[in-house]
């Protein structure tokens, strides 16, 4: 362990316990929502669902700018070195917020224990990543932890531990951490929400009619009904009973005791055979126990689900089921549902860390602007679709994103960025004379043209030059060009199935030119929805004008537009040089 990573260490222990909150008040509610968490399906599909979403997004150390904006913290920083020591390391914060996720869900809170890692532990220590942290992080229910007199009790693997309250003016560096996670409830911030408490109700009466169904299916299984006999009718009697007749209760009996200890016998589904004279065979009745209430309940169930499901921080559909919602949709619907169902969760849980454990230590080590330190998460992990890095790809060749941007839309993050040397050492070797770089393939990036200054023009001055145009004439009617398509774009996809008729009146309330942005569409989607259909009527007298050639500036806005709204980026008037690049060689012709 580095000296470095040792002062980090005591640091860090000297803020190891908060002051204990009173619990709130009305809190019996969860006892019941847990037992739902038990017994019913569908509160655990949506709690594990929640815990398998907040389990891949990723923390990181962030730095709120003046003008609200969310940067990443320096490497080197002291907080981003904490940060990065939260439950030891990438795959502890991943089972801590994937822990997080069924108490938010369905307590609406819990608690994070922090506590020095024992001499006898058997835990392992934290991985290479982490450096051999001495700490040790839980996620414990409300249930596992109370309060005695002044102090907090918390029961961690089996064993009570004591958490007391934090004392400033004599701080023990190895009391444990308490730290309370909830979503307050509007009417007492102290009280914890969720959105299976509005739905207790409701999961009764869906647990009602699981008992209703069961019992239909059960009587379903011990026979098929009655049947109305003329006196005298007899059972079909056997070789060892001669002329005696069995007993018709008796044999019922027997029959439904069969069906019911073996549902996949012939006792099931096989009527009982009886003997009668021909004369009476007209005078034999069938009764069933059947009723209305056999389909009702299958209805009424059906309805307790559908009703619980919107009662979720999710889109329905994702509890569910999305089989008639086709891909694009289902790329829609998971965005919502991260957007307004995870991520305020992992807002939660972030700003609990930062007030009570992360600005605390960067405080005490006289760290400036301490309080514009934050823990924030990244979603992004969760939101890659399987066009993205190709798109992500030409785009930046266009100069419409960064590399940045590049490498975290193709699952790489900036420690895989080139160091300083590397870029270097590459230029040194694109330099080296009669060496070609490799070109074919792909169009090269707008900076990386393999033509001489002089031979070609070396931005959109010198296009519009050679074309005897001005340039700011060319680009603003290019940037109205494009405006003009996205947002006709932008009014037909709103009658789309990229926009269920549940969302369309949110989609109102976006610009027609940025609802792309919103929206999820794939490449192919853009000429099956005819986007872009009718857009570019005024492209020939544009490039007329301006002394280029109409396919090809057509050619050009066409795929920049494209590109865009496959990406999901909102348009940017400094990118429109780079989209008209690719029409350099017909102006300099001109």
């Amino acid at each position: 362990m580095s000296p470095a990573r040792r002062e980090l260490t005591a640091a860090a222990a000297r803020y190891t316990a908060r002051r204990v909150r009173t619990k709130p008040v009305d809190s019996a509610w969860q006892e019941r929502a847990w037992s739902f968490y038990d017994t019913t399906p569908e509160v655990r599909f949506a709690a594990s669902w929640t815990a398998n979403a907040m389990g891949g997004a990723l923390l990181y150390a962030g730095y709120r700018a003046d003008d609200g904006t969310i940067d990443r913290a320096p490497d080197n920083h002291l907080a981003a070195e904490l940060v990065a020591q939260v439950a030891g390391g990438p795959d502890g914060q991943a089972q801590l917020l994937g822990d997080a996720g069924p108490h938010l869900t369905v307590a609406g809170e819990f608690w994070i224990i922090i506590r020095p890692r024992p001499e006898d532990s058997s835990t392992p220590a934290a991985p290479d990543d982490a450096e051999g942290s001495d700490e040790e992080w839980h996620v414990l229910s409300v249930r596992e932890v109370r309060k005695d007199s002044n102090k907090l009790v918390a029961e961690v693997d089996g064993v009570e531990i004591e958490i007391p309250g934090y004392d400033e003016s004599n701080p023990d560096p190895d009391a444990p951490v308490a730290i309370r996670v909830w979503e307050s409830h509007p009417r007492r911030k102290l009280e914890a929400d969720s959105p299976v408490r509005a739905s207790i109700d409701l999961l009764e009466e869906l647990q009602l009619l699981n008992a209703a169904v069961a019992a239909i299916a059960r009587s379903r299984i011990t026979g098929r009904g009655i049947v109305i006999i003329p006196k005298g009718t007899r059972f079909p009697s056997t070789p060892t009973q001669g002329d005696a007749e069995d007993d018709l209760i008796e044999t019922l009996i027997t029959v439904a005791e069969t069906a019911i200890k073996e549902p996949d016998s012939a006792a099931a589904t096989v009527p009982i055979i009886l003997e009668v004279p021909p004369e009476m065979v007209g005078k034999i009745q069938r009764l069933t126990f059947e009723s209305d209430f056999d389909e009702l309940a299958l209805k009424l169930r059906e309805e307790a689900i559908r009703r619980f499901a919107t009662g979720l921080e999710i889109p329905a559909e994702i509890l569910l089921g999305m089989g008639g919602v086709n891909h694009w949709g289902q790329w829609a619907l998971t965005s919502e549902a991260i957007r307004l169902g995870i991520e305020p969760k992992l807002a939660a849980v972030s700003h609990a860390l930062t007030t009570q454990w992360l600005r605390p230590m960067l405080e005490a080590e006289g760290v400036q602007d301490w309080h514009r330190y934050m823990v924030w998460y990244d979603t992004s992990p969760l939101r890659v679709r399987t066009n993205r890095s190709e798109t992500a790809l030409k785009l930046y060749e266009l100069g419409a994103i960064s590399a940045a941007a590049l490498r975290r839309e193709t699952g790489f993050d900036e420690t895989d960025a080139p160091t300083a040397a590397e870029q270097a050492a590459r230029e040194r070797q694109r330099q080296q004379p009669g060496e070609e770089r490799p070109s074919e393939g792909r169009p090269l990036p707008v900076e990386e043209s393999e033509a001489p200054p002089e031979t070609l023009p070396a931005s959109l001055p010198a296009v519009a030059a050679a074309a005897g145009a001005g340039r700011d004439g060319l680009l603003a009617a290019a940037d109205g060009l494009i405006w003009h398509a996205l947002t006709a774009a932008g009014r037909k996809l709103e009658r789309t199935p990229a926009c269920p008729r549940s969302q369309r009146y949110q989609a109102r309330e976006v610009p027609a030119a940025e609802l792309h942005t919103r929206l999820t569409v794939e490449a192919p989607q853009v000429d099956q929805w005819k986007l872009l259909d009718g857009a570019w009527g005024r492209v020939p007298e544009i490039a007329v004008r301006y002394g280029l050639d109409a396919d090809c500036l057509t050619a050009a806005l066409d795929n920049y537009c494209r590109e865009l709204i496959a990406a999901g980026i909102v348009h940017a008037f400094d990118v429109v040089p780079s989209a008209l690049s690719s029409c350099t060689d017909y102006a300099a012709a001109a």
